[in-house]
């Protein structure tokens, strides 16, 4: 069942809610591989994506985080960390020769949903309070936090 996204899922920060959208973009293209029956190849270029974006989307909430004092970064970097492993033992199945496709895409729907609703939630206004609000300049922040994540 493809995702469609509602303002619910918005946490306030738009960078991350754009990063967001697109890793939902990208789990309807997994849903869509499996409706259309398209070739194992399409799904691994797919999976590849999503995991790539999905990952320096972590690393950059998480410099974000770092940035603004979150005290329960480390909790967060745990769901993290427990979401890169499940995609590991996806990875592993797909490699494997299994039919991943749709308990992937479910996966996934429930966990990015829950984890935006949960725990980014709980970060946003920390950061919205320490770094997006008091910037005078909008892009000054973000671009602070991609040089920081870039020169990790």
């Amino acid at each position: 069942m493809h995702i469609v996204w509602t303002p619910n899922y918005q946490i306030g920060i738009e960078v991350i809610d754009n990063q967001h959208r697109r890793i939902v973009e990208y789990i309807n293209e997994v849903y869509a591989v499996r409706e259309k029956q398209e070739p194992r190849g399409r799904l691994a270029e797919v999976l590849f994506d999503l995991v790539d974006y999905t990952m320096s989307h972590f690393a950059f909430e998480e410099a974000l985080m770092d940035e603004a004092g979150y005290p329960d970064i480390a909790l967060h970097r745990l769901t993290h960390d427990t979401f890169t492993r499940q995609i590991q033992t996806f990875k592993k199945r797909f490699e494997g020769g299994e039919d991943i496709a749709e308990d992937l895409a479910n996966m996934l729907q429930r966990w990015l949903l829950e984890h935006i609703v949960t725990d980014d939630v709980s970060y946003s206004e920390v950061v919205k309070r320490q770094i997006v609000h008091p910037a005078h300049d909008h892009h000054n922040w973000v671009k602070k936090a991609i040089d920081k994540f870039f020169a990790s």
